[in-house]
């Protein structure tokens, strides 16, 4: 109501956490009354708090924490946090933060920065660095790897799930996949490294040299619908954004809008 200060946690000197070189990037995860994050530390790498007290429920762990987002999901009536730290995915009962299980998956100057795509039992990691990507089936007790291949090499962006197919940048490569086969449907280098959002069936694309763009987010082919040179200079790794008929884009230095609401 006023902006007035509730509570305030130090990852460093209330956990003992570890910074990793690129500093803390993932988003905390708010899951019911719980925040969970990774802190990094030894003994304590990933915690949740109450959110609304800041008071710690559980912390453990002893992995140096990822640049990824911890994700939430249901397998087999229980509720799981999925964290990908520096070398590897851990999946962890909400409630106590327990592990369930565990897949390593190592990554030059452990970097491992796309956050997780969840779908039905299955998740999809990926990271740069010439590490490549996975898909894994996942139970209450164990992953099992369906696929691991090179075919998308996730640097920082996410890819996005549509209608059975991740559209996402491989390194400097615009490309999509078969999610259950990991075959490569189509690849490009248009935008170089980027992002991208998906919205109405389309994907809205950002190089990062500052080139927006609309493509069909369709397997048969890269269609590009619009394009538009809208931040120049400085690399431009940050994902756009869309609300209300509006995108913004951002860079180091600067932030566009562009209204794209057709009136």
């Amino acid at each position: 109501a006023n902006g007035a200060l509730v509570w305030t946690k130090n990852l460093v000197t209330d956990f003992g956490g570890y910074i990793p070189q690129w500093g803390y990037s993932g988003s905390p995860l708010v899951e019911g009354e719980l925040l969970i994050l990774e802190t990094g530390s030894s003994g304590r790498s990933v915690a949740a708090l109450e959110k609304k007290t800041g008071r710690v429920v559980w912390a453990n762990g002893n992995a140096a924490a990822g640049y990824a987002s911890p994700m939430a999901f249901d397998v087999a009536r229980e509720r799981v946090v999925a964290v990908f730290s520096a070398a590897g995915l851990t999946g962890r009962a909400v409630s106590n933060g327990r592990v369930l299980w565990h897949h390593t998956w190592r990554t030059s100057y452990d970097v491992n920065a796309a956050t997780p795509i969840i779908f039905d039992d299955k998740i999809f990691i990926s990271s740069g660095y010439g590490a490549g990507c996975a898909l894994l089936q996942i139970s209450a007790t164990a992953a099992k790897l369906v696929w691991q291949n090179k075919g998308m090499r996730n640097h920082m962006n996410s890819c996005v799930l549509w209608q059975g197919h991740l559209y996402g940048f491989d390194e400097a490569q615009l490309r999509c996949l078969d999610v259950i086969t990991g075959v490569v449907k189509w690849s490009t280098p248009a935008y170089g490294k980027g992002s991208l959002m998906l919205a109405d069936s389309r994907l809205i694309l950002y190089g990062e040299r500052g080139r927006l763009g609309l493509a069909e987010a369709s397997p048969a082919g890269f269609r590009e619908l619009a394009a538009a040179q809208v931040l120049g200079g400085s690399s431009t790794w940050a994902p756009p954004v869309l609300s209300n008929g509006r995108i913004y884009c951002r860079s180091s230095t600067d932030l566009v809008c562009l209204d794209v609401s057709g009136k």
